[in-house]
């Protein structure tokens, strides 16, 4: 099915709509989840969130598991986007955000659009244009100056969490590819769904680990708030938008709405966090929003 048949099934402004609640549903976790990472550890607070996740997911899975079944070389590609998802995206991002400021990492990932598009080309067979090309490299530039001119500088304190952040960018870009398909063939909320809960799997083993050398009873309900918001309305409702517009349109045309979800969470987390912002990291973000609005446009 291609994809132009399948956008024809949904008004192009509800799609739209979508990408963006989607986007102000995901800006929010930044401070979300740097206020609960202040008092939990990166690797027990995935463990919560995505055990929580889990055990939502899991009763409606069997369900619709009796309705259609997936065949093994599907599933197979499904699993190895949760392991991409979880430990590669998510807990690189919860690491990542516990050591740099929830304004300066949602700008980061304003640069899935750069991945997404590069690999929906190469993987995906999408269209490559000049103008998009283009942007790619002035959103690059984007990025270089708020690494090494804003509020972080190579060999500060920000650098390492930087770096995760941009790691779990790119695998968040690779699971978007591998499950693009399943997502039009199975379903966005069961393809979605699937991934988190296989991903989870795998990583219980040493989250339960991690879990055990921390004492779960000092966490807050601020803390709880945290996971509560991560768990369910970022991995279950966010993502399944994200999969559900994935179904309608092109994975690199996603992205255009993407460069709001920076702005939110800069603002968010300013009055939230307290967080200030350079006329650097501003200059950066700008420069990296347009390069991402060029590709798309």
């Amino acid at each position: 099915m291609s994809t132009i048949s399948v956008i024809t099934r949904r008004p192009l402004w509800f799609l739209y709509a979508m990408v963006l609640l989607h986007q102000v549903l995901s800006a929010f976790a930044f401070p979300f989840a740097k206020i609960g990472l202040n008092e939990i550890d990166p690797f027990v607070y995935a463990f919560c969130r995505f055990t929580l996740s889990s055990l939502i997911l899991i009763p409606i899975l069997y369900y619709l598991h009796k309705k259609q079944k997936i065949i093994w070389k599907d599933r197979l590609k499904i699993i190895t986007a949760g392991l991409i998802i979880i430990p590669f995206n998510q807990v690189l991002f919860l690491l990542g955000q516990s050591k740099t400021s929830a304004a300066h990492s949602s700008l980061l990932f304003a640069t899935i659009p750069i991945f997404l598009y590069i690999l929906a080309i190469i993987f995906l067979k999408e269209k490559a244009t000049i103008r998009r090309t283009i942007g790619i490299l002035i959103a690059s530039g984007g990025v270089f100056i708020i690494l090494s001119g804003g509020k972080v500088e190579f060999g500060s304190e920000y650098l390492l969490g930087d770096l995760l952040i941009l790691i779990a960018v790119l695998a968040w870009a690779i699971g978007t590819v591998i499950l693009k398909p399943m997502a039009v063939k199975y379903g966005a909320f069961r393809v979605t769904g699937l991934a988190l809960v296989y991903g989870s799997i795998v990583y219980s083993p040493f989250g339960l680990y991690k879990t055990t050398e921390f004492s779960l009873i000092n966490i807050t309900s601020t803390g709880w708030l945290s996971i509560f918001y991560m768990a369910v309305i970022v991995s279950i409702v966010a993502y399944f938008l994200w999969y559900w517009t994935l179904k309608y349109m092109e994975a690199s045309r996603i992205a255009v709405l993407h460069n709001i979800q920076p702005i939110i969470a800069t603002v968010v987390a300013a009055f939230i966090l307290g967080e200030t912002i350079s006329g650097t990291f501003v200059l950066g973000g700008c420069i990296a929003i347009g390069g991402v609005v060029l590709t798309e446009i």
